[in-house]
């Protein structure tokens, strides 16, 4: 017997498969530097947990609704009213247990077979198993290095075809760190209305922006998925809680695949987001301050050391750097530069094709683990 078909649809994570591969160097007594994995490495806030234990003390342990706790999706919609100034039903709001089963769930409702959905390229490595595994058909727009890797809105018309369904956006980005600005934002949903497309934002890096702003896509369209969750800016990745805003016509088959794959997200946690929303505001700021003392120092000596960054990124906790000068096949690379420098680095190549000849350096790590990491980097790019 042997797996489904479907299974070899799917690549592997290669950032999973480093981290993991570290894992074992670390257990045989080898000192690394992470710089691979996009995890916050700051505790969650006080609150988060307080409400957490509380709930599990309380036995708060039962089924929720199967859209979620109807006062965490009022804190959502609270949340974005507050900070986008923009008006969300709490009956479109799906709380989920991470981003990622939001993102199939609304794959599954949107697509049929045959369906395309455009992404960028390079883009977060997940998108494209997602549609496949739907069967759907992700479509790629290259983006690039010069123009801080963000979508041309004329390369996506050209993409445009009947089949195509929605356009997916990432701002603040995973890979590049950049965030798309509001005139950009604007322009792209132009170019997804004249087509009658939906536009798909994964928004799970807003709140980590070091200068301007960023915006919501309910800002500018309702025909709109929005994707976000607790993992990012509030540090809360192993507690798995995120939420899906999808429009009035597509709730209803959210909520049946959600019930029958998922039931509901975990109950408690589902309290510690409302904690988190409510009440986690300076903690979220110290950490976002610390994060940005963080990205100047990584910036700059990545530069020192001659990674290329034509245009530096400004949100979330990474720096897309061009390393081609060292080698063009960014997986051999980051396997050279763990093994011999004993730093874990993320290749290019994970996030696309267009990506190739890019190493992806997180900079979710104490300031004194960077220094040592950006330090034996250098010597690596030197000896090499």
């Amino acid at each position: 017997m042997k797996p489904a078909k479907r299974c070899k649809q799917i690549t592997p994570f290669i950032v999973m498969e480093i981290m993991e591969k570290i894992h074992k160097m670390e257990k045989s007594g080898i000192d690394v530097i992470h710089m691979e994995i996009g995890e916050p490495d700051f505790n969650v806030p006080a609150c988060v947990n307080k409400a957490n234990i509380d709930a599990l003390s309380a036995n708060k342990t039962h089924y929720t609704h199967s859209l979620g706790d109807i006062r965490l999706r009022d804190a959502i919609s609270e949340y974005h009213k507050t900070k986008y100034n923009t008006f969300v039903d709490p009956g479109q709001i799906i709380v989920t247990s991470g981003t990622s089963p939001g993102m199939l769930l609304l794959f599954s409702a949107l697509l049929n077979p045959g369906d395309e959905v455009i992404i960028s390229d390079p883009h977060y490595a997940c998108y494209e198993n997602f549609i496949k595994y739907v069967q759907g058909v992700p479509v790629t727009v290259p983006v690039f290095e010069d123009q801080g890797f963000i979508y041309n809105p004329e390369a996506i018309q050209e993409k445009i075809t009947s089949k195509t369904k929605a356009v997916v956006i990432n701002s603040p980005s995973n890979p590049t760190g950049n965030v798309i600005s509001k005139k950009r934002m604007q322009q792209i949903v132009d170019v997804a209305s004249k087509n009658n497309l939906y536009i798909i934002s994964d928004e799970i890096y807003h709140g980590l922006v070091y200068e301007g702003k960023e915006h919501s896509i309910l800002e500018f369209t309702d025909k709109a998925f929005l994707l976000n969750g607790f993992s990012k800016l509030f540090a809360m990745t192993g507690l798995r809680l995120g939420y899906l805003i999808a429009p009035h016509e597509f709730v209803r088959a959210v909520q049946i695949l959600e019930q029958n794959f998922f039931i509901c997200a975990n109950s408690s946690v589902q309290l510690a987001g409302i904690a988190a929303l409510k009440h986690a505001y300076k903690e979220t700021q110290e950490m976002k301050e610390i994060y940005n003392q963080r990205r100047i120092y990584v910036i700059k000596r990545l530069k020192d050391i001659g990674l290329g960054i034509t245009v530096e990124p400004t949100g979330a906790f990474y720096v897309f750097a061009n390393a081609k000068h060292i080698s063009c096949d960014s997986l051999a690379l980051a396997h050279d530069i763990l093994e011999k420098a004993h730093v874990g680095v993320t290749p290019g190549i994970d996030f696309g094709k267009n990506g190739e000849g890019y190493l992806r350096f997180s900079y979710a790590n104490s300031m004194e683990n960077l220094e040592i990491g950006l330090d034996r980097m250098e010597k690596y790019c030197i000896s090499s």
